[in-house]
């Protein structure tokens, strides 16, 4: 298929379409709203691929790739534009998690982007003077819940060590649209609908809104002047152009005078960032390699763990989500959740068993935990260091799932796998220079007991809350890639990442089909099947085994390339408005 029309032709479509025909998913865990499926056919390529979930983002990205950038610029400038048309998701006021793979070299960097806290936080961050939990819908809005933001340094140190182009050049595409606008999505405008709170925030409004508090329509040609100069500033002056001066002074200011939880960041804590190169986490599964972001963010090794906990079951002879698969994905995915919940953080502040956590020996003997004739009453985190006890006690944190992901391969067979977020959409609904700010710092354990020492997960200074971004790519026994994906979802990243691999690894299918195959989301102690799909069908059996089923539509956000045959196979999800272009 030409990649000209496809991409123009799925745009006009997305367009076209008014919002009374799009169906809203209104789930209180879910704020960013499902916007409805819009069927993707599947694309292939021999050269290059970019994969993100705005067609202007992507059709950017193609064009850096195409003018002899490599994936780390195409991602950068895919990046840098999503800001703009997607700035409920990600943007440069918060943070990401990149995997880089040097074809050549057959080596991949791990980078970590994640936000911290401010060096005056404490664990009674998100609590009331009487001790007790700030509600979580309150800790989310304003400054207090501002991390310091990592996503220029993460960009800025990749491209350092891999980038070909020149820095400012990957920024020009960006700038120019937002001084020349760009049409507002529907999927934009559904999600500026559905935020009442947001239209009330002063600096937003006036520039998402129209005067009578409704959202400039699909299609209105928005424009970002302040960012235009925000990404010049940057271009010029490189990192230091946003740690320092007057943009750092602004996010300052701005967190500082919030009207609702402002924050005590310094300046200091903004010129200190520092993005970090750490070491991927890597293990077998079957004749495959898996591999990913180690901690702070926990989704990697939650998905490995996944993987690794259903080798044993033949899958690729099993049919695609057959009542029994559905059975162990769902015991597998509570077994993670368990073990992530207790030892997944930052690992300067703490000690994660991040290798004993993905070690065949434990999670074989864990695995023999399912049982395929009924639900496990409970589950509880193991001892992967085979020690008496375990080091931390169960820290609860909520993620919202309001988050991006890139995949990007060039012609030398490079590829980056990157996950971006703000958080929640739009952020803590706090706007400076053009560019919302994070509320990444919910993401620490703010419940009552979060001031607890044995909670790996509470708030410290400096330190950076876990995430369940799950980066991810897949190897031969060659050390070829195979495939490069990740997702948006907040803690639903992990199921939605570890389906998409199960499908194109044990089922062989192609990566828009096991994006477009339903999802199955855990959350606590009920299964989420996904709306006015076949897993329906199994809800009774389901239910027969002890679990309790609900279905929800889930507004998540997959994107994937996988390697077959010398074709580059790429995947959008189509519960969003991302494409895939290549050539």
């Amino acid at each position: 298929m030409n990649y000209y029309l496809f991409l123009i032709s799925l745009f006009v479509f997305i367009l076209n379409i008014h919002v009374s025909n799009i169906a809203i998913a209104r789930d209180p865990n879910y704020p960013e709203a499902s916007s409805g499926i819009t069927p993707r056919e599947s694309f292939s390529a021999s050269n290059f691929m970019v994969s993100a979930a705005n067609p202007i983002a992507v059709n950017e990205g193609y064009k850096i790739l195409e003018s002899g950038g490599n994936a780390i610029d195409a991602a950068i400038t895919t990046q840098l534009v999503l800001n703009l048309v997607e700035p409920q998701s990600s943007g440069i006021g918060g943070g990401a998690f990149i995997l880089y793979w040097d074809n050549e070299q057959k080596q991949l960097y791990a980078y970590d982007g994640r936000e911290t806290a401010p060096n005056a936080a404490t664990s009674e961050l998100f609590t009331y003077p009487d001790g007790k939990a700030i509600a979580r819908s309150d800790a989310m809005i304003g400054g207090k819940s501002v991390g310091v933001p990592g996503l220029i340094s993460v960009m800025d140190l990749s491209h350092k060590n891999h980038g070909e182009l020149p820095w400012h050049k990957l920024f020009s595409p960006a700038v120019n649209i937002a001084k020349n606008g760009f049409a507002i999505s529907p999927r934009l405008f559904t999600l500026l609908k559905q935020s009442p709170s947001f239209s009330k925030a002063k600096v937003p409004a006036q520039y998402y809104y129209t005067a009578n508090g409704l959202p400039k329509p699909i299609g209105y040609i928005l424009k970002n002047p302040k960012l235009a100069v925000t990404y010049q500033k940057i271009a010029k002056d490189g990192v230091q152009g946003f740690y320092t001066g007057k943009i750092a002074t602004a996010i300052i200011n701005e967190i500082k005078t919030a009207s609702q939880n402002p924050s005590n960041m310094t300046m200091d804590d903004l010129l200190n960032y520092r993005a970090k190169l750490r070491e991927p986490v890597c293990a077998s599964y079957r004749v495959y390699k898996i591999c990913g972001m180690p901690a702070p963010t926990s989704g990697s090794t939650a998905v490995i763990q996944i993987m690794k906990l259903l080798e044993r079951f033949d899958l690729p002879n099993m049919a695609p989500w057959s009542s029994s698969i559905i059975h162990v994905f769902i015991e597998a995915t509570r077994l993670a959740y368990a073990d992530r919940s207790v030892y997944m953080a930052d690992p300067d502040f703490v000690s994660v068993p991040q290798l004993p956590l993905i070690s065949s020996t434990y999670l074989s003997e864990r695995s023999k935990l399912i049982d395929l004739s009924k639900r496990m009453k409970s589950v509880i985190a193991g001892s992967p260091t085979n020690k008496l006890g375990r080091p931390f006690k169960r820290g609860f944190s909520f993620e919202l799932p309001s988050t991006s992901h890139i995949v990007t391969i060039d012609g030398k067979g490079n590829a980056v796998s990157m996950t971006s977020s703000i958080e929640s959409a739009f952020g803590s609904h706090l706007m400076v220079e053009g560019f919302l700010l994070n509320n990444q710092l919910t993401d620490f354990s703010i419940a009552p007991n979060a001031n607890d020492t044995n909670i790996a997960n509470r708030v410290q200074p400096g330190k950076r809350p876990r995430s369940s971004m799950a980066p991810i790519m897949v190897f031969d026994k060659n050390d070829n890639l195979v495939v490069a994906l990740g997702s948006a979802g907040g803690i639903s990243i992990i199921p939605f990442v570890a389906k998409t691999l199960i499908s194109i690894l044990d089922w062989k299918m192609n990566a828009q089909a096991a994006i477009s195959l339903p999802n199955i989301v855990i959350f606590r102690d009920t299964v989420i099947l996904e709306k006015n799909t076949p897993l329906i069908k199994h809800k009774n059996s389901l239910e027969s085994l002890g679990h309790k089923i609900v279905t929800a539509r889930f507004p998540s956000g997959t994107h994937a390339v996988n390697i077959k045959n010398g074709l580059l196979w790429g995947g959008a999800d189509p519960r969003r408005e991302g494409i895939v272009m290549g050539n």
